[in-house]
């Protein structure tokens, strides 16, 4: 019995890995990675035990960005699992276990160009309400995740202040995947290009970003002004018809990349 006793004081303080941890979240998703913009790959339902293997910080869910790796080879916003503490309970998780393509030294956030141009074309939503073509969102074009956009730690109705906290809680995520994307040995960007780059992944999602043909061209290490110039203008379809609010922005997106700045962003930020 004495041996039994001492075995599992010895698991529970060098193994806390294995524990199963409840999700608190009615449905939640876990995803390809840390953040809201990859793809999911399963979901858990409430009360449902998972068992983390790793943590490493992501797209911030309710001032929480935190994300734990389950023993799916998944993750899940550590806000939505009951892990009874607000940090870390593992070890974080290695780099290379990330798929990015850049170094991990590109600028996570905007400058105020970048913040301008994405706040005058988003424009500004207290409270929930469909965009455009429909989608919930709210602030400055922050998308809905759950019922109500349940999941953002701001009070409605948002102030202009709240809603650019909002943005900047959400750029991280887009910056993230547009890194992720990029050749880092063959593409540099300033940080108005990465601004306007930026705000096109915002408006249009990582996955049409990865697919595009403007990514593949500036891999394939083609000149950036001509890219931009030529690629963003084809980006002004909503719901199969052409917007003029999307030929304007992507006008404005073009103007801003070929905008001089001697600040670099991607890969290294300066």
């Amino acid at each position: 019995m004495k041996l039994t006793f001492i075995a599992a004081i010895v698991l529970a303080t060098v193994a806390p890995l294995s524990s199963g941890y409840a999700i608190k979240g009615d449905v939640v998703n876990c995803r390809s990675g840390p953040g809201t913009s990859y793809a999911v790959k399963k979901t858990y339902t409430k009360g449902q035990n998972v068992s983390i293997s790793c943590q490493q910080a992501g797209t911030s869910v309710s001032g929480n960005n935190i994300w734990d790796k389950t023993s799916d080879g998944c993750y899940v916003a550590d806000y939505y699992v009951q892990t009874g503490v607000n940090g870390y309970v593992t070890t974080k998780c290695s780099s290379s276990g990330s798929s990015s393509g850049s170094s991990g030294s590109y600028c996570k956030t905007l400058n105020q160009a970048g913040l301008s141009l994405i706040e005058k074309w988003e424009g500004f939503v207290s409270s929930p309400k469909p965009d455009p073509i429909g989608l919930p969102t709210v602030g400055y074009g922050h998308l809905c995740k759950q019922k109500n956009c349940a999941e953002v730690k701001y009070k409605f109705p948002l102030t202009k202040s709240t809603a650019q906290k909002l943005l900047n809680d959400d750029i991280p995520a887009y910056t993230k995947c547009l890194a992720s994307y990029l050749n880092a040995s063959k593409v540099k960007l300033n940080a108005n290009q990465w601004a306007a780059l930026t705000s096109w992944v915002f408006n249009n999602g990582c996955g049409n970003a990865k697919s595009s043909q403007l990514v593949k061209r500036l891999n394939n290490g083609e000149n950036p002004n001509t890219v931009a110039s030529q690629e963003l203008p084809k980006w002004r379809l909503a719901g199969g018809r052409v917007l003029q609010g999307l030929v304007n922005r992507r006008a404005d997106e073009v103007k801003l990349f070929k905008t001089a700045s001697s600040k670099q962003a991607f890969p290294k930020c300066s």
